[in-house]
């Protein structure tokens, strides 16, 4: 299960996800006029509870390693969430009057970087069996 290189990134997209909730995503003046202000994953429940989901997904997808359809199907689920947390950060950052995403940014993106090679390492192995078991 963790020898599995799919279940690293799986393990990294939950790493990144959980990490939201201490770097901040974007930094400025907020709408309210307060000036070192930081947007992380605990500015709002809609933000809070997506990032949970996809941090608990990426979880729960690493033990599923026996269902191999089911863990390709989550982890396209995890980017089009991911997708979804992303236009929320989006959206929280339009209320800002002025700032700079911030470097730990990037931690969004790696996360759908590291779903995607999740599912291709998932389909690999899957061909793998099925290969192996054509040979019997």
């Amino acid at each position: 299960m963790i020898q599995r290189l799919q279940s690293l990134w799986l393990l990294l997209a939950a790493a990144c996800a959980f990490a939201a909730f201490k770097f901040s995503f974007y930094s400025g003046t907020n709408a309210k006029g307060i000036s070192p202000y930081e947007l992380k994953g605990t500015e709002n429940f809609l933000l809070m509870l997506s990032t949970i989901i996809v941090g608990g997904l990426a979880l729960i997808t690493i033990f599923l390693y026996k269902k191999r359809g089911l863990q390709i199907g989550l982890s396209i689920l995890g980017i089009l969430l991911q997708a979804l947390l992303i236009f929320l950060y989006y959206r929280e950052v339009k209320t800002f009057t002025q700032g700079t995403y911030s470097l730990t940014a990037i931690l969004q993106l790696i996360i759908v970087v590291a779903f995607f090679m999740a599912a291709r390492g998932i389909r690999k192995d899957e061909k793998i069996i099925k290969e192996s078991d054509r040979l019997r």
